[in-house]
């Protein structure tokens, strides 16, 4: 009996929604171009609807489990909807509209950052992803960040930090360097006048002893001294003694060669002269008779 009924609800319902259907104006087609359109409301209607089925894919692909086709076909979708409406609100501005390509809304990455994606044609805002479509493979990539290559620091930003600072010139500026330097250096210098006095008065002990006959007597130290001191004038007077020699040997030298003088040496050079021209413009012949009326005259030139 239940499902008698149920089945005459049923054709009721059937019937009642026929009949509403028939009562309703036929379901207007849109255009194809949004060119056709003369009318403002019109446009503006139909841009609405275009959202309104952005809306529903856009929130039918939030989810990541439709699989990765159904996923590229629900986002080939909706940026053939958005071109669209594109033309749509061209359309409607042609018409005296609002420009709404002012504030559309634009693309962000997974952290929610804006990204532009070019598009490859050079034409329109670009081929977008939405949704778990940013997620596909080969999609993640395009909202990935490049690293952040670390420049290599130039010879000359290394340079232009160094200061004076640097070098240690600044350090005596705060006051600490000398606060702790000057107790330091006093007692330094006091041990070093400390020692320096006590080996004078050790040298002038050991003087004292050498001339008073008592060198048996003296001390480690004081012997040492007194060695060293000896040392240093033998040494002295050996120097003394090889400059004395250089300059003995210096005086010493004589020439066993005898020099000419320098009008020696013009008659020489005339004389050479001389015999070259005599070669040169007289025969042999003639040289050996003069060279025998030389010697003959005892003429030494």
């Amino acid at each position: 009996m239940a499902r008698n009924e149920e089945k005459a609800q049923s054709m009721l319902n059937r019937f009642i929604t026929a009949k509403n259907e028939e009562k309703k104006k036929p379901r207007e087609r849109r255009p194809y171009l949004a060119s056709e359109c003369r009318d403002l409301a019109e446009a503006d209607r139909w841009r609405q609807q275009i959202m309104g089925e952005i809306g529903r894919k856009v929130t039918e692909i939030q989810n990541e489990g439709l699989g990765e086709h159904r996923l590229r076909d629900l986002n080939d979708e909706i940026n053939k909807a958005l071109r669209e409406k594109l033309h749509w609100e061209r359309r409607i501005v042609e018409l005296g509209g609002p420009n709404y390509t002012r504030h559309s809304a634009k693309m962000t990455d997974l952290d929610g950052n804006i990204v532009d994606v070019p598009n490859p044609s050079g034409r329109g805002p670009g081929y977008r992803y939405f949704g778990a479509a940013k997620k596909l493979p080969g999609v993640k990539e395009l909202f990935e960040k490049p690293p952040e290559l670390r420049k290599r620091r130039t010879r000359y930003d290394i340079y232009k930090r160094i200061d004076a600072s640097y070098y240690g010139y600044r350090d005596d500026e705060d006051g600490v360097l000398g606060k702790v330097e000057g107790p330091a250096e006093e007692r330094m210098r006091a041990e070093v006048v400390a020692a320096w006095a006590e080996m004078e008065e050790v040298k002038r002990e050991a003087k004292r002893r050498v001339r008073s006959g008592e060198v048996a007597e003296v001390g480690g130290e004081a012997r040492r001294i007194l060695y060293e001191e000896e040392e240093d004038v033998v040494e002295e007077e050996r120097r003394e003694r090889e400059r004395d020699e250089e300059k003995e040997k210096e005086r010493e030298f004589v020439v066993h060669v005898p020099l000419p003088d320098e009008r020696e040496i013009e008659r020489m050079v005339v004389e050479k002269k001389k015999m070259e021209l005599l070669s040169r413009y007289t025969s042999e012949s003639l040289v050996e008779e003069q060279s025998e009326a030389k010697a003959m005259l005892n003429i030494q030139r």
